[in-house]
Parts: C-alpha cells; structure tokens; sequence
C-alpha cells in the first residue's frame, strides 16, 4: 500500500471516530435531558440531579460486568464451602455476642431472630466489610443508558436520586455494587425506600455506616416479606426410597410436618421430625442429592434473593449460629 493511500486511510478512520464520538456526546446529552424530565416529574430538585449526574460518563467496567455475567456453574456444595466456612461461622457468633442487645431490641421490634439477621449480614457484605465499590447513581446510569434493561435500571436510578434529595445519603457516598445494591444489607434503592429502618432516629436510613440502622432494615424487609419469628427456615432431611420425590418437588406439594413424617421422612440424623403442623415443602438443590424440607420463612428468604442455594446457605449458616 502507496503511502498516499495510508495516510488517505488513517485521516478515513479517524474521522469516523471523531463523528462516532459527537454522535456518542449528543445521545448521551439527550439522554440526560430526557432523564431530568423524569426526575424534576419524581420531584428531584436541580441541584440533586447535577451533583449526581453531572459528570456522568458511562462506566466501561458496568457494562462489562452487566454483559458477561458468568454461567451459575458450582456445586451447591462447592457454594456452601465458600459461603460457610469455619472463619465465618466463628465471626458470626462473635457478633451475635458484640451486638446482642440491639438485636435483641430489633428482634422484638420484628418478630426476626437475631440469627438470621446476622447471617444476611454476613453473606451480603462479609459484615458490612465488602458494599462494593462503584458509585451507584453512575452505576445505574450505565445500565440506564446502556439499553440491555434500561427501563427497570432507570427506575432503580429515579429511586436513588430522591434517597438523595431526601437527605439519607450523598450523591458522592452512595456506593455499593456495579449493579446498584448499596449498603451493608445490599439493598436495591427500591427496597431502600420500602424497608430501610431509621433505628436511632437520627433522621437517616444509615445503611451503609450505621449498624443498627443495618440490622433494622433487614430485619423490617423479612418481616414485611412474611417472616414468623415463631419458626425456623426448615432442615435437611432423608427420604424413603419408596417415596416419589420427583413430583413431589416437580409440584412444590405442601404437607404439614406430621405428615412428612408419616410418610417416612426423617431428620438428616435419622431422628424424628418435630411434632408439628407446620406447612412445609421439599426442596433438592440442583447439582445435589441433597433434600430439605422448608417452611414459610424460607419462602420469604426467596423473596430476598430468588436462588435456592442463597436462601438454603442462610438457612444451614443460622443453624450453626443457634
């Protein structure tokens, strides 16, 4: 190729980089335009959204983690031993101890165990060591502006900005994950605004830096979810072999516990289940023979987070916590 021709290619190609990026700045400006329309309808004050969003350039790393979010490939036993080891077990305890009498108050506030309160905790953020570290009303802007799943995104986004303008948090200290859950409980800016607690009564849903606010707030979501502090999650239990079990779980079938048991099931340990008339289905995780007979508060653990084995690891880890 003729040298001419290099350079008549080179000026080609950046030239369309250079109208490729106007035209990147005028949709992203219009884009703005069009999301301030929702905010100041949302009543979002001016100064709110442009400390927001003023800057705002897409993150690259969002994308990216939005578009090639891995395949669920573990275990469910390989997902037990890295969501419950013994260091977190140990920890747990330590802090079902550390803060026992606040839980205890949450507790009877919510009719939620202190248990389970602790082990969302653990699971969600290692103990509120690990919120994320991107800018949640950039983060959602991306995935607001990048298209994929623009509408719920931009809805999430909306929910940020008035979290904001009503004084909880700053635009700059809003952190948490590249999807947009913030906080030590990880909630979505939607559940903030349904579930987050103000347990201090300082005028702020602290769930970043405030632990009683933390546990209030998951708290308050299981209750208001359907949680019973009068029952546990469910347990691991062992079938007979004559037992039909793959429409038992195909169909979700509830029996009480009485029941179960008289059709042979058993406790893991081969003991007896609990005399009781508790409505109760089977599950088996896939990848695992294990089996586990749940009851309702499992069902609202679902409604957290909808994989069988987070709610069957929060279940199992706030049994080691008893």
């Amino acid at each position: 190729m003729s040298l001419k021709r290099r350079v008549l290619h080179i000026y080609i190609f950046l030239k369309l980089i250079f109208f490729a990026n106007i035209s990147f700045a005028d949709s992203l400006d219009n884009w703005k335009m069009a999301l301030w329309e929702d905010a100041k309808a949302a009543n979002i004050s001016e100064a709110v959204f442009k400390d927001a969003l003023s800057d705002f350039k897409p993150i690259e790393r969002v994308v990216s983690l939005d578009r090639k979010q891995p395949e669920f490939t573990l275990t469910f036993d390989t997902y037990l031993e890295r969501i419950i080891s013994e260091y977190r077990v140990k920890k747990a305890r330590n802090k079902l101890i550390e803060h026992k009498q606040i839980l205890s108050e949450i507790s009877t506030k919510y009719n939620v165990q202190p248990r389970f309160i602790i082990t969302l905790w653990a699971i969600e953020t290692n103990f509120g060591e690990n919120t994320g570290g991107f800018n949640v009303p950039h983060a959602l802007a991306t995935l607001a502006f990048d298209g994929r799943r623009s509408e719920y995104f931009r809805k999430e986004l909306i929910n940020a900005l008035k979290i904001i303008e009503n004084g909880h948090i700053t635009a700059s200290n809003m952190n948490g994950s590249w999807a947009g859950a913030m906080g030590q409980s990880q909630f979505m800016p939607s559940s903030y605004l349904s579930y987050s607690e103000d347990w201090d009564k300082d005028g702020k849903a602290d769930i970043w830096t405030n632990k009683s606010d933390v546990f209030a707030s998951i708290a308050n979501y299981l209750s208001s979810v359907g949680w019973s502090g009068n029952q546990t999650w469910g347990r691991e239990v062992i079938a007979p072999h004559n037992l039909q079990l793959e429409n038992l779980l195909k169909n979700k079938t509830a029996k009480n516990v009485n029941q179960w048991q008289q059709l042979g099931l058993r406790n893991a340990n081969s003991t007896d289940l609990p005399v009781s008339d508790i409505s109760a289905y089977l599950v088996r995780p896939a990848t695992s023979n294990r089996l586990f007979l749940v009851y309702g508060n499992y069902n609202a653990t679902l409604k957290w987070n909808r994989s069988h084995y987070f709610a069957l690891a929060v279940g199992i880890l706030s049994d080691r916590l008893r």
